[in-house]
C-alpha cells in the first residue's frame, strides 16, 4: 500500500488498468511524451508505447470522436481533455453520440469510454481553466458523471469507470491534485458508481457536497464542534445516490448543499427539489445552498471571493439550525 497524491493515484491507476487489460488505451493532448498538462500520465508512454498512449492534435471534438470509434470497436479508451472549459467543443460528440449509442442501437452497442478532465477553481488558472460545468453534463441522459475527492476514491471510481459499459465523464478536482495524500491499496478494487460516501454521521444537519469543497465543508464543521452534522460526499453526480441523501435528511431535518458552480441551474437546485419530493415532511428549515455566484469565474485576484469557503458554509449551517 502506497501513500499517494491525487494525481499520482490517477497515473498509477491508469497503469494498473492498462497492465491488466490490453484493450485500455490512453489518448489526448500531450498525454504521451510530456505526461499530460498536470503530469497525470507521466511514464505511461515509456511503459506501454505510442500505440496505447496516443498524443493527439489539439481538437477536443476529434479526441472524443476517435475515442467513441475505439469504444465501438472493442477498445476501452481513456481520453483526457486538458481543462473542463475545453469540453464544450466536444459536447456534440458526448451528447449526440457517446450518450445515445446504446439507445440508438436498441441495446446492441455500448460505448465503454472514459473522459478524464481536470475540474474546478482554486489554482489561479485563467479563463476556461477553472469552471465547474458538472450540471451541464449531468443533465445528459446516458452519460455518467463522477467526481472523486480523495486518492482512494479516485482509484476505485476510475477502475469502475473504465470497466463500465457506458460512457463516463471523470472529473478530477485540480485543487486536490497535490494537496492531499492518502494510503491507496495496491490491490484491485472498485468504488461503485452511483454511491455517495457519508464522511461524518450526525443528527442536527446534513451537509452535501462534492469535489474539492469536501475539505472546506470539513473545515467549516470543525469550527462548529457542538453541531452534530452529517457530511455527504456525493462522489457521483449522475446518477445521484438519492437514497443516501433522503435517509440523512429524514434523520436531521435540515440540509445545506455546497458547490462551486453558479447558483442558478446548478446541481444544488436539483438536490433541493429531490429532498422536498422525498423528505418534505421531515424538513425543519428550508434547504440552503452555498454556491458560486451567477458569474463567470474571475481571474485569480478574485478567485477566493468567488469560491465558497469554510466561513460561508459554517454561516449557512448556523442559519439552518436557527430557523
Amino acid at each position: 500500500m502506497a501513500i499517494l497524491t491525487f494525481v499520482q493515484t490517477i497515473g498509477s491507476t491508469l497503469a494498473f488498468a492498462m497492465e491488466h487489460d490490453q484493450t485500455v488505451v490512453v489518448l489526448g493532448e500531450d498525454v504521451g511524451r510530456s505526461g499530460g498538462v498536470f503530469r497525470a500520465t507521466t511514464g505511461l508512454w515509456e511503459r506501454f508505447g505510442p500505440e496505447r498512449v496516443i498524443d493527439t492534435p489539439l481538437t477536443e471534438s476529434g479526441i472524443v470522436g476517435v475515442a467513441i470509434g475505439m469504444a465501438l470497436n472493442g477498445l476501452r479508451p481513456v481520453a483526457e481533455i486538458q481543462f473542463e472549459g475545453f469540453l464544450l467543443p466536444a459536447l456534440d460528440q458526448l451528447a449526440s453520440h457517446a450518450a445515445r449509442y446504446h439507445t440508438r442501437s436498441r441495446g446492441q452497442w455500448s460505448v465503454p469510454l472514459v473522459i478524464r478532465c481536470p475540474w474546478g477553481g482554486g489554482i489561479h488558472a485563467p479563463e476556461h481553466h477553472s469552471d465547474s460545468p458538472e450540471a451541464l453534463f449531468a443533465h445528459i441522459p446516458g452519460l455518467k458523471v463522477v467526481l472523486p475527492s480523495t486518492p482512494y476514491d479516485a482509484k476505485g471510481l476510475l477502475l469502475a469507470a473504465i470497466r463500465d459499459p457506458d460512457p463516463v465523464l471523470f472529473f478530477e478536482p485540480k485543487r486536490l491534485y497535490r494537496a492531499v495524500r492518502q494510503e491507496v491499496p495496491d490491490a484491485d478494487y472498485e468504488v461503485p458508481i452511483g454511491t455517495a460516501r457519508v464522511l461524518r454521521a450526525g443528527t442536527d444537519v446534513t451537509v452535501i457536497t462534492w469535489g474539492a469543497l469536501v475539505r472546506d465543508c470539513e473545515a467549516a464543521l470543525d469550527q462548529r464542534p457542538a453541531v452534530s452534522a452529517e457530511l455527504i460526499d456525493l462522489r457521483t453526480l449522475a446518477p445521484i445516490d438519492v437514497e443516501t441523501i433522503v435517509a440523512s435528511v429524514a434523520k436531521t431535518g435540515r440540509a445545506v448543499i455546497v458547490h462551486e458552480a453558479p447558483r442558478s441551474g446548478g446541481l444544488g437546485a436539483e438536490l433541493a427539489a429531490t429532498i422536498q419530493e422525498h423528505a418534505l415532511l421531515h424538513l425543519k428549515a428550508p434547504v440552503a445552498r452555498v454556491t458560486g455566484p451567477d458569474a463567470i469565474m474571475p481571474l485569480y485576484k478574485l478567485e477566493k471571493a468567488y469560491l465558497p469557503d469554510a466561513a460561508r458554509i459554517a454561516h449557512a449551517v448556523d442559519e439552518a439550525l436557527a430557523f
